[in-house]
């Protein structure tokens, strides 16, 4: 099946794609970025990596993250990751798979 993907690039300074924003909008629903990068197929590392890059091309943090302990740690989006989300990832620019109503006739 085809698909189409909208990619932004931004000069010299990084992109900005459907698999960044998919990370960002998972570590919003979960709260957890290792969460986050396990339903992605990827380790932490990288997806902390990809999180910093992405931050660093906008000039400010996506995420807010808090260190664990006794009462556990856990990571939320900033006002930019929040806003940057739902732009790329909204519904309108998923593509829909339509069928084909079948003729009566």
């Amino acid at each position: 099946m085809s698909r189409i993907t909208l990619r932004i690039d931004l000069d010299d300074r990084g992109s900005l794609g459907p698999g960044k924003i998919r990370l960002l909008e998972l570590v919003g629903e979960s709260g957890s970025i290792q969460k986050a990068a396990a339903a992605m197929g990827m380790s932490y590392a990288h997806a902390w990596k990809l999180v910093q890059e992405t931050g660093a091309t906008f000039g400010a943090p996506l995420v807010d993250a808090s260190a664990g302990g006794a009462k556990g740690g856990g990571t939320k989006l900033t006002a930019l990751g929040r806003k940057l989300s739902p732009f790329i990832g909204a519904p309108s620019f998923r593509p829909q798979r339509q069928r084909r109503a079948k003729s009566t006739r």
